[in-house]
């Protein structure tokens, strides 16, 4: 039997909250440590342009391992759960948590019309980097 509760507007909601924290936080990043380039932007290399992918991990996998969901979840009372062969466990693992999120591009493209479309039309309503992960959204 299917699970009807998809919690779609939820996770638009969350999804937007989340990758806001992470665009805002880069664009400071590469504003505070950027030096200016010849298209009147700026520019961050070396050491600095790491910190891009530490802020996009922190608030993402970070956020999932230290509080089991991310902000944008926490706000929607939405969490992501383990799918295991005895039921559901209640938190995720490290590995999970990658794997989610590594997909978030894909299951984002066409503002998002990819990952809607899979939650829409799989059996535990998942999105494609849930699919990987063996994890589904769950209301706190």
């Amino acid at each position: 039997m299917r699970n009807k509760k998809k919690y779609l507007g939820k996770r638009i909601l969350a999804g937007i909250i989340d990758y806001s924290l992470v665009l805002i936080s880069m664009f400071t990043m590469i504003y505070l440590f950027g030096v200016p380039n010849n298209d009147g932007g700026y520019s961050i290399e070396g050491l600095p342009a790491f910190s891009v992918f530490v802020i996009w991990f922190f608030l993402t996998i970070g956020m999932e391992q230290l509080f089991g969901a991310t902000i944008g979840n926490i706000l929607n009372n939405i969490k992501p759960s383990s799918i295991t062969g005895d039921g559901l466990k209640d938190t995720i693992s490290l590995s999970q948590s990658i794997k989610r999120h590594l997909l978030d591009l894909i299951d984002m493209s066409f503002f998002g019309l990819i990952g809607v479309i899979l939650i829409s039309n799989t059996e535990n309503n998942q999105r494609l980097g849930d699919l990987w992960a063996k994890t589904k959204i769950v209301e706190v």
